[in-house]
């Protein structure tokens, strides 16, 4: 099986879908691919078949070696049935197979016996597998008899494959549509249930909040959902890796423009903070407000003592709820118009009994979460906002901050309410030692990033790590909320140490754990709310306020001093610059002044050198003769002040 859940998938689209590009996108982390080109040459006098058959020659990367079944039909299915399981084949398409199957060189032949036997082929390869096929039933109904027997063939092959595969997915104009995923073959027959996947879900459920408020009541208020598919990175996450940071000048840039913009009072007070870290991350000293926001809901149940008092099946429906545009978090990112993205992560196993996952498992949820984020600055977002729901995420943040900052778990697990709003001193107790015993029983276990993350992290911590990591490699601002982003932020730590300054929290909500990861990460909170709305909804409750501060730093203009400052200057042609005349007899602004280089052009008087200072004495100030010219390369007063 596959990083993103699947081992073979069908790719159906229409004429120049973009099925084959998408096809080939899928196996792009794969080192070696066979590709297995089933048309025929054709007509070599046919110039536009030869130039398609060229621009597919050239989109192959040089390490793909080809394999031709043109001459026989039958031999496909040789060829899936003999890959090997380290083997990625990609084989395009089964229209041109079936148009060489019809051909009536190869007749008498039966149809029927060779598409099935490819079929059972497809369902025992053992190898990575990708099958292109034409989509023809959306087409009209051929008015030849050759058309329609082609058709019926290929109708008949698709549903065959599409069978066969773990997966099937249909391209349209360029836009992939998954029609089956891997944990929905499972099951055979309309009516089969699907299982809740255990591990990476291949299929990301994408849920786009309305942007308006819900309808009246009896309207439905849901929202449209829409399946991405994961694309393997191939990336290899390692401790120490070299990530980006966010500008170093640009915030201060933006601190000192705020100081000259036209505002009463104090200004922003401590929400000055947010201009800065916008500045930094976009690289400018005016940034624009985050217009596109994606909201990550992470869901994904720990089993055992770290999820006592949580009532069964709860967290689940919190994640459907979400889903379906309704609820706390779905509602606030309709009002913030942010995508709403729920997630599936793996499950995680009792931790004081045995490791949350597997090395591999973690493997996988780290590049899982890094394409997310991927996928979010491809989409052109501007701010992520990491929200988390499941059974024992509180419990499992403590253990983690145990394992990476030495605290006591009863000091970090936040007190367990029930729905009634009672507080359950029993479970809490039942979580503290849940979290002691995975302690005591990995006390001899290394602390790496990875290792903390099996042991005790589960796969909703693996996964926001991975976001963290793919953010900041795409340097994409991340707003965290709640003990599973701080758990992850901690774990990023010990692989990219970059991670923490992408990072920005609104509210520490009242949580131990909280409290003490941003303590340790140094991601001080803006606002304190004490809100207990839920992992994300409490970021999303404090984001039209960043939103406003942002815009009101954009658009305010500066103080009329300043304006009237900025005028003189451009009106003496200085372009700012302060001339010698301003700054005769003030020595402050006269230790700003730098002479104007020698260059060609008429000659002037040079000013006269001031003496050598001593140790104890300040420099002479330079007096410039009359008629000499006017020095340039003044710089500003570190308050903002003009030399003058």
């Amino acid at each position: 099986m596959s990083v993103d859940g699947w081992n073979t998938v069908l790719v159906l689209g229409g004429i120049r879908s973009g099925k084959s590009e998408f096809a080939e996108s899928l196996v792009a982390d794969a080192p070696t691919v066979r590709y297995v080109a089933t048309s025929a040459a054709g007509d070599p006098t046919d110039a536009e078949w030869a130039a398609r058959l060229k621009a597919h020659r050239d989109r192959r990367p040089g390490g793909w070696t080809t394999e031709e079944t043109a001459d026989d039909p039958r031999r496909l299915a040789d060829v899936v049935a003999s890959a090997r399981p380290n083997e990625t084949l990609l084989v395009d398409d089964l229209g041109g197979w079936v148009t060489v199957l019809l051909d009536p060189a190869h007749q008498p032949a039966d149809d029927t016996a060779t598409v099935a036997e490819l079929a059972d082929a497809v369902r025992a390869c053992p190898a990575r597998l990708v099958v292109v096929s034409p989509e023809v039933g959306l087409s009209l109904v051929p008015t030849t008899p050759l058309g329609r027997a082609f058709t019926d063939a290929l109708g008949a092959a698709n549903r065959a494959v599409a069978d066969s595969c773990d997966a099937v997915v249909l391209v349209v104009a360029g836009q992939a549509c998954w029609l089956k995923t891997p944990a929905a073959s499972s099951g055979t027959g309309a009516g089969a249930v699907t299982a809740a996947p255990t591990t990476v879900a291949a299929a990301l459920p994408e849920v786009l909040t309305p942007t308006t408020a819900p309808e009246p009541a009896g309207v439905p208020w849901a929202a449209p959902t829409m399946a991405l598919p994961v694309v393997a990175t191939g990336l290899v996450i390692q401790p120490g890796m070299e990530l980006p940071m966010p500008d170093e000048y640009a915030g201060p840039q933006a601190l000192e423009r705020l100081a000259t913009l036209d505002v009463p009072g104090a200004g922003l007070g401590v929400l000055e903070r947010v201009v800065g870290f916008a500045a930094a991350t976009q690289g400018t000293p005016t940034p624009a407000s985050w217009d596109s926001v994606r909201v990550l809901l992470l869901h994904g149940d720990h089993a055992g003592g770290a999820a006592a008092g949580s009532p069964p099946g709860e967290s689940a429906r919190r994640a459907a709820q979400a889903r379906a545009g309704q609820g706390v978090l779905a509602r606030l990112a309709a009002e913030s118009g942010a995508s709403l993205q729920v997630v599936e992560t793996p499950a995680s196993e009792a931790i004081e009994d045995l490791p949350a996952l597997d090395h591999e498992q973690v493997e996988q949820a780290l590049r899982y979460g890094w394409r997310l984020a991927e996928e979010a600055a491809e989409a052109g977002v501007r701010l992520l906002v990491l929200a988390a729901c499941g059974a024992g995420t509180d419990a499992a943040a403590a253990a983690v901050l145990a394992a990476t900052a030495g605290a006591e778990p009863p000091a970090v697990l936040g007190r367990v309410v029930t729905a009634g709003g009672e507080i359950d001193d029993a479970a809490w107790m039942r979580r503290c030692a849940a979290v002691r015993d995975a302690l005591h029983r990995t006390r001899r276990s290394p602390r790496d990033a990875k290792d903390v993350l099996a042991e005790l992290g589960g796969g909703d911590i693996a996964v926001a790590t991975g976001v963290l990591l793919g953010a900041t490699a795409r340097r994409l601002p991340v707003l965290l909320d709640g003990p599973v982003g701080l758990a992850a932020g901690m774990v990023s730590r010990d692989l990219a140490g970059q991670a923490r300054h992408w990072c920005l929290l609104a509210d520490h909500g009242g949580h131990p754990a909280v409290r003490l990861a941003a303590d340790v990460l140094g991601l001080d909170p803006l606002l304190d709310l004490r809100l207990d709305l839920g992992e994300g909804a409490n970021a999303l409750t404090a984001l039209p306020l960043l939103r406003s501060v942002l815009s009101l730093a954009a658009a305010l203009p500066a103080r009329p001093d300043q304006q009237y400052a900025a005028g003189v200057d451009a009106a003496a042609g200085t372009d700012g610059a302060t001339s010698a005349d301003d700054t005769a007899g003030d020595p402050d602004a006269a230790a700003f002044v730098e002479p104007e280089p020698a260059g060609p052009g008429p000659a002037t008087t040079a000013p006269t050198e001031p003496a050598a200072p001593t140790e104890h004495a300040p420099p002479a100030e330079p007096t410039p003769p009359a008629g000499a010219a006017e020095p340039t390369g003044s710089e500003p007063d570190p308050a903002g002040r003009r030399a003058d």
